[in-house]
């Protein structure tokens, strides 16, 4: 029986300021025990969470406060968008 190992979590932060960047910027990214402290921090923070194993693998290729290559700007856009509805949604947070 052919039994695959399972893959330590992954996570990648990213910001963006449309006044101040062309594109997101990864902020954080990490495997394992740092994914999880990524994943805990965003929660602890009300930060959405998207689940994407392979725009995160293409992320984790990108050096911390670089931009996100060009091939990923449509698929992150809409995660923003999403995003940006829930906090709408939520209203100013304190």
């Amino acid at each position: 029986m052919d039994k695959k190992k399972a893959q330590p979590p992954q996570a990648i932060a990213l910001q963006y300021d449309p006044e101040r960047d062309h594109a997101p910027r990864v902020t954080a990214a990490g495997q394992g025990e740092l994914a999880e402290r990524i994943l805990a921090t965003a929660r602890q923070s009300k930060i959405p969470i998207h689940q994407d194993p392979f725009l995160a693998s293409a992320l984790a290729e990108v050096s911390i406060s670089s931009y996100i290559p060009p091939a990923c700007y449509a698929l992150v856009a809409e995660i923003l968008a999403y995003v940006y509805r829930i906090q709408a949604q939520r209203g100013p947070q304190p």
